[in-house]
């Protein structure tokens, strides 16, 4: 509540929006023109970071040099059902490409299946690997919530945070739901904040929705609709000017 009081389209600056966002590069047929133009707009409204496919993380560090703008990439997307070796490898590779953030998808079917210490141990791989090759890497644990009971997001919590996790996500933004209100909220209290973030992704199309989602506890969003958001911002400042 008292999180919600100081959140508000009052409180935030066009800026501070920006830099909650992730803007997403994901589609399968977005050509490389596309990945190109999508940086630029990420360069112009400053925004957190670019998450791009593995393929396009060389071409997103070239792009975004020197610009602030951080690059992201998927890992083990988007189902996460790929070994942890080649979980592991992805994420190397990734790193070694430019990128310094990386959302990985976790295994599902083995959430799933009560295979906990096979979760735990599979993110933890991940993130000992990156730290290791990359200590200010950043790792987010995507949990695809839609597919998940809510006793099964609570474990997923649990085991992200217990494997050292940056963060966990609600969705890949390719199954059958994106980041719901109360989704975020279970997660947000089923973390410990000074340990773990919150990122919000799936269907965010709206500023009033981004800033509910900031309401509910996520620190970053996940959005492909940046140039709408933030301009939506801007025009609504001033209107309160």
């Amino acid at each position: 509540m008292e999180r919600a009081a100081k959140i508000s389209l009052e409180t935030l600056t066009p800026e501070q929006v920006a830099k909650t966002i992730d803007h997403a590069l994901l589609r399968p047929e977005m050509t490389i023109d596309e990945v190109i133009e999508g940086c630029r707009l990420c360069a112009k409204y400053q925004v957190a970071s670019v998450c791009v496919k593995s393929c396009d993380v060389l071409i997103a560090a070239k792009q975004l040099q020197g610009t602030g703008v951080d690059v992201g990439t998927v890992i083990g997307f988007p189902h996460g059902n790929t070994s942890a070796k080649v979980k592991v490898f992805e994420a190397l590779q990734a790193i070694d490409d430019g990128a310094v953030e990386l959302d990985m998808v976790l295994n599902i079917a083995h959430l799933k299946s009560g295979l906990y210490d096979n979760v735990r141990e599979e993110i933890k791989l991940i993130v000992n690997a990156a730290k290791e090759r990359l200590p200010t890497c950043c790792i987010k644990v995507i949990f695809e919530c839609s597919l998940l009971s809510d006793e099964e997001k609570v474990m997923a919590c649990k085991l992200s945070e217990e494997a050292g996790a940056d963060y966990v996500k609600t969705s890949t933004g390719f199954s059958t739901g994106g980041a719901t209100i109360a989704d975020l909220k279970l997660m947000r209290a089923s973390t410990d904040p000074a340990k773990t973030k919150v990122k919000a992704s799936g269907g965010i199309r709206s500023l009033d929705y981004l800033i509910e989602c900031l309401q509910a506890g996520a620190d970053r969003i996940g959005v492909s609709a940046t140039a709408a958001i933030i301009d939506d911002m801007r025009a609504r400042k001033a209107a309160l000017d």
